[in-house]
């Protein structure tokens, strides 16, 4: 007979990974030992037992970063805890260059590590060599150099975890399947399995590839699908040189390192393939997948040229093991956005042993404190699209996630796979205006528009893009002219019923009960005031409301409202995304362009700023709102789908005169941004409060009811904060920004930048980015002082401001 099993549990965690024990060990370290981990098979029989073991920092967000950084902790310190070698040795990690492009991406790559305090360096050919003298020096330009990156086992540092965590009192339990997780009134209750029932506050779903079929059987959506994954490990080597510094070759598509005498080689692949799309066995461990020389082979040839010495060395195993990837290439990491207190960590697209002990403590902090220190609206499991989890879109996309991992990160390049899902009601219109689409959540999207004769595609770069200068044209025409941008991808919730009105006041920091027509910009807070949303809520009617949200958070903002909504209050939501297009209709001469095509006063004193009103428009009616996101006079239509192309049409032939351009994203974002207008999951997410955010004028602080969030918010006003997010300016014309670059105040590190975009009115790149000083300070202290931001090596001076560089006091929207 099996061990028996507690009937009760504070938190049942399913997997027996370097994920799952990593959880159980931090829930353990703060206190939380009535902890059940539940492993169907043996520890470690998922993936984590064929892990290559690398311990890597070049990730691609801050955040993920900062993730690593604690798994660095974790592995520096858990021998000593446990007593239970984790085979962790610090080697470093040279990732080289053999293109132009590629050392152009490490040189960017090497100071956005700088902001998170990773050490780096720059290496030449020779500094290279010298590091590692199996490299054959021949189109080597140079590597960034990670000292402090290492390796370890990843069984052992499970072991090692779980270790750790039984022995503060967590119980972990083998060959038991967990056959279903129970639920009442929106959250989980505890989970049933084939050894009995177990009631549980907290259930954690660390199934590994297992993730996606395991998070259904609970209605949770994590999309993720596992490809084969090769690495081949030689015999051993004579004389081989032992802890050499990894070598990622992303040109080559792979990885070397020394291991036991030998090398093992590995590989981020273009071209792999899909396995157990439908359903993976479930019973199974260890698994192996069959060896494909025919498709390996070419790679591995190229990295004989790379490293000669692996030409005469025998080839001892060669692995082929299932890995999960996700279709975005970022894990999901965080509670269900509708279901309380069921958590998920799993698709980390294979860096799960290098990620695992810290998301392991990501997750406890969320579990035991209800937020953590690293945000991570990335890894967000609300993030996630329904499309997402069809079976044949996975297949497609997540292979694309795959080939991607080791190419050359280009700034603004866009997916190629599953494309032409979500088609805007003006799609066909904007087609043929010229549109190059880039896609978001599924959805078509307009990034800017080629004029007749230009080839309609990217040409990427790290310098000025191919279309850098007809999304100017665009950005100017709005700033000058007039521009019509098609928003139909926006997320469109109706809210409706009797406590409609009751529900919106509790969740939003601002007065939304207002007049019928009004329009008002909001945050939703947390309980710990940060930022869970940040939207804009017409009131239609009496007991209506439409809040307009982004195209990749409205399933956030949806599952944010529904949770909110008490069991004795009458109050629906419904996704109406679809049923709308929707026009911003932006630029000083916007009002030029309408008035003759309606019959309703679009004057300033009939029509004022934050007006929403149902006109009438050519043949036809829209819900046209006096608001702005590009800092200009202008109008948002709301138009019924099937009048979109009308009203598209209709704008385009009175246009002409007025000096009307379609206008895509890219110029979108750079209007906004250098009218410093705030993008949740970009500028501001939940670890974020409106203080800091330089969004207190939408608080009102003593609104009847107060608001969620509100206690917490108003201790930090009283203490004030350290930490702003702040406008910059480079002085430099030629430099560019993305996101992330470091930036120093009077050359110490001070921050890092959020978003940026090429500032076409300013003149030069524009940003927000966070700014933290060493205590409270008062709001001068972030506007003063010498600013640079680090690029690609480069420290740029920048101007710092926190009111918008364009337009202080917002008085062209409202003329």
């Amino acid at each position: 007979m099996g061990e028996q099993l507690p009937a009760r549990a504070q938190v049942v965690i399913v997997g027996g990974g370097i994920i799952g024990t990593s959880t159980a060990y931090s829930l353990a370290r703060r206190g939380w030992t009535d902890v059940v981990l539940l492993e169907r098979n043996t520890l470690t029989s998922g993936t984590t037992w064929h892990a290559a073991g690398l311990i890597t920092q070049a990730r691609g967000t801050w955040g993920t970063r900062e993730v690593v950084q604690r798994s660095l902790d974790i592995f520096r310190d858990l021998e000593s805890d446990t007593g239970f070698s984790t085979g962790f040795v610090q080697t470093g990690t040279m990732n080289i260059a053999t293109s132009p492009e590629r050392l152009e991406e490490l040189r960017h790559q090497a100071s956005v590590m700088r902001g998170n305090g990773i050490d780096t360096e720059l290496l030449n050919v020779d500094q290279t060599i010298d590091r590692h003298p199996l490299l054959n020096p021949e189109g080597v330009l140079g590597s960034l150099y990670f000292p402090r990156d290492g390796r370890g086992s990843a069984t052992d540092t499970t072991m090692s975890l779980a270790r750790g965590a039984t022995a503060r009192g967590v119980r972990i339990v083998e060959g038991v399947t967990v056959t279903d997780v129970t639920t009442a009134h929106g959250r989980v209750t505890g989970v049933e399995t084939t050894s009995g029932t177990i009631e549980a506050e907290y259930v954690v779903n660390a199934t590994g590839m297992w993730g996606r079929e395991f998070g259904a059987a609970a209605g949770v959506e994590v999309p993720l699908q596992a490809l084969a994954h090769f690495y081949v490990v030689t015999e051993a080597i004579p004389d081989l040189p032992r802890n050499l510094p990894t070598i990622k070759s992303g040109d080559e598509h792979a990885y070397v390192k020394d291991e036991a005498g030998a090398l093992m080689v590995g590989f981020f692949e273009p071209g792999s393939y899909p396995w157990a799309s439908v359903r993976i066995p479930p019973n199974t461990g260890f698994i192996q997948l069959p060896e494909d020389w025919d498709h390996l082979g070419p790679f591995y040839e190229k990295m004989v040229e790379r490293m000669p010495v692996l030409a005469d060395a025998g080839i001892r195993l060669h692995f082929s093991g299932p890995e999960s990837f996700t279709p975005d290439g970022m894990y999901h990491l965080g509670e269900a956005p509708a279901l309380r207190n069921y958590f998920v960590a799993a698709g980390f697209n294979s860096v799960g042993f290098l990620s695992g002990p810290g998301s392991g403590s990501v997750l406890a902090d969320l579990i035991v404190e209800g937020r953590s220190s690293v945000d991570l609206p990335e890894a967000d499991l609300a993030r996630v699209q329904r499309h997402e989890t069809n079976r044949r879109f996975l297949e497609a996309r997540v292979v694309e996630s795959l080939d991607m991992a080791y190419e050359v990160h280009w700034p603004f390049q866009q997916r190629a796979t599953a494309r032409n899902l979500r088609l805007s009601p003006l799609y066909a219109a904007t087609q043929q205006a010229g549109a190059v689409f880039g896609e978001l959540a599924g959805w078509e999207r307009a990034n800017w528009y080629a004029p007749d004769g230009v080839a309609r595609h990217y040409e990427y770069s790290f310098e000025r893009p191919n279309w850098f200068e007809y999304s100017a044209n665009e950005h100017r025409a709005i700033r000058e002219a007039v521009g019509m941008i098609d928003t139909s991808s926006f997320g469109k919730l109706l809210v409706q019923g009797r406590d409609a009105v009751q529900v919106l006041s509790r969740v939003s920091v601002n007065n939304v009960d207002t007049p019928i027509g009004t329009i008002t910009y909001t945050q939703w807070l947390n309980d710990e005031g940060g930022i869970e949303a940040d939207v804009t809520v017409t009131r239609v009617a009496e007991t209506e409301f439409l809040v307009l949200s982004g195209p990749a958070t409205v399933n956030r903002d949806l599952a944010h409202l529904r949770r909110h909504i008490l069991d004795e209050e009458f109050c629906t939501v419904a996704d109406v995304s679809g049923t709308m297009a929707m026009l911003a209709v932006m630029g000083p001469k916007s009002r030029e362009l309408l008035q003759p095509l309606t019959d309703a006063d679009l004057s300033n004193a009939a029509f004022p700023f934050g007006a929403s009103r149902e006109i009438d428009l050519g043949f036809g009616f829209v819900r046209a709102t006096r608001v702005t996101y590009v800092g200009e006079l202008g109008w948002e239509l709301l138009i019924p789908s099937e009048m979109g192309h009308h009203i598209w049409q209709t704008l385009g032939a009175a246009g002409e005169p007025h000096g009307l351009r379609p206008v895509g994203y890219h110029a979108m974002n750079s209007l906004r941004i250098e009218k410093g207008y705030r993008s949740w999951g970009h500028d501001v997410s939940s670890g974020d409060d409106p203080i800091q955010a330089g969004l207190s004028f939408t608080v009102k602080w003593d609104k009847p009811g107060g608001f969620i969030g509100r206690e917490a918010l108003e201790k930090i006003r009283a203490v004030g904060v350290d930490r702003r997010l702040v406008q910059f300016v480079l002085d430099d014309p030629e430099s560019l920004l993305f996101h992330d670059e470091p930036i120093f105040r009077d050359g110490v590190l001070v921050g890092r930048v959020a978003s940026a975009m090429y500032g076409h009115t300013l003149g030069g790149a524009t940003a927000l980015g966070w700014v933290t000083a060493p205590e409270v300070v008062a709001r001068g202290w972030f506007e003063e002082g010498a600013y640079t931001v680090e690029v690609a090596g480069r420290r740029v001076p920048a101007r710092a401001s926190l009111r918008p560089l364009y337009d202080p006091k917002s008085e062209r929207p409202k003329s």
